[in-house]
C-alpha cells in the first residue's frame, strides 16, 4: 500500500501532464505555437482564412474553399477534378496525424492560394478550426 502512495501521484502528474498523452495533431498545434509565439489558436480566424479570397496566389485558387469547398464535412474537387477527402476531422479521422503530409500540403496549397507560406499562427489558427469541424 505505501508504494501505491508513491506511485499514484506520479501517474496523476503524467496524466495531467498532457505532454505524455498528446496526439500528432496537438504536437503540431504544440510546434506552431512555439514558432509563433503563442498560447492560443482561433477557430474563427481560421474559418477566416479557410473562405477569404486572396490575390496573391494563382488566379484559379483565390481560396482554400475553391477546392475544398465551403462545407468543411463534404468532399472537394481539384481542378482536374480529382475528389479530396472532407478536411473536417469528424469526417476524416486519419486527416492531420502525419505532420510531414502535413507540412507538405500547407506549403503547396498556401503557395497555391495566398502566394507565399502560410506563418505559424496561419497554420494553427486553421488546424484549430478544421479540429473542430
Amino acid at each position: 500500500m505505501k508504494n501505491m502512495l508513491v506511485v499514484i501521484p506520479g501517474i496523476v502528474a503524467m496524466i495531467l501532464s498532457g505532454g505524455t498523452l498528446a496526439g500528432p495533431r496537438e504536437d503540431l498545434l504544440a510546434q506552431y505555437a512555439a514558432a509563433a509565439r503563442t498560447t492560443s489558436f482561433s477557430a474563427a480566424r481560421g474559418q477566416t482564412l479557410h473562405t477569404q479570397s486572396f490575390s496573391g496566389g494563382k488566379p484559379d485558387t483565390p481560396s482554400c474553399t475553391t477546392c475544398h469547398g465551403k462545407d468543411t464535412r463534404g468532399a472537394g474537387q481539384t481542378l482536374a477534378g480529382k475528389t479530396i477527402e472532407p478536411v473536417a476531422v469528424s469526417v476524416t479521422p486519419t486527416r492531420y496525424t502525419d505532420p510531414a503530409k502535413v507540412e507538405k500540403w500547407f506549403k503547396r496549397n498556401c503557395t497555391e492560394v495566398l502566394g507565399r507560406e502560410c506563418t505559424p499562427h496561419e497554420k494553427g489558427d486553421w488546424l484549430t478550426f478544421v479540429i473542430g469541424q
